[in-house]
């Protein structure tokens, strides 16, 4: 079978004032939320496949050793860790565009930690982090192989889309897949 291209529909959104919400943290589930300065690029490969197998995430796993620690190790850039009862459960990743602009280029959870009741305040947790680093603007991009109500989640939490555009992504191919079935 061929590796062809899935066409997409792209919203980027933005948000001009930090949310007014708040939400209690799930009970009865031990939870964790850590900075990750200088993230291990194995530790990083492992949560991005984790968190974006279902919605076909392929760019940074294509991405050389040079290339991904060049992106995450920028001092712009923040990798945040979820831990669901010890074990990783997802992540988020914030990019400090400019002074006045702060990018979550990367959210989701893995799929143990799907249907806890999680999703909306580790959400809220990214947005928090996101505003405390004091921009006029939060962005985020989604697209239509994201989770079905990823585009409504964020605009509740106070996003509005400002440009939409069509993309192409390829999938992994058979022997990508292998190789990073080898790896982890």
């Amino acid at each position: 079978m061929a590796n062809e291209p899935l066409v997409v529909r792209v919203t980027e959104l933005e948000m001009t004032a930090a949310p007014k919400q708040s939400l209690p943290m799930p009970v009865n589930i031990q939870t964790a939320i850590m900075r990750v300065p200088e993230i291990p690029l194995p530790f990083y490969r492992f949560l991005y496949l984790q968190v974006g197998r279902r919605w076909t995430w392929v760019d940074r796993l294509r991405m050389s050793d040079e290339a991904l620690t060049g992106v995450l190790h920028d001092k712009r850039n923040c990798v945040t860790v979820l831990s669901v009862n010890g074990a990783p459960a997802g992540f988020f990743e914030l990019l400090q565009i400019d002074e006045d602009t702060v990018e979550l280029s990367h959210f989701g959870m893995f799929e143990h930690a799907l249907g806890l009741g999680l999703g909306k305040w580790f959400l809220l947790q990214a947005l928090y982090a996101a505003w405390a680093m004091n921009p006029q603007r939060v962005k985020v991009t989604t697209n239509t192989l994201d989770h079905p109500r990823a585009l409504q989640l964020y605009q509740m939490f106070g996003f509005s889309p400002v440009a939409t555009s069509e993309a192409s992504v390829l999938p992994l191919s058979d022997e990508e897949r292998a190789a990073l079935s080898e790896a982890f």
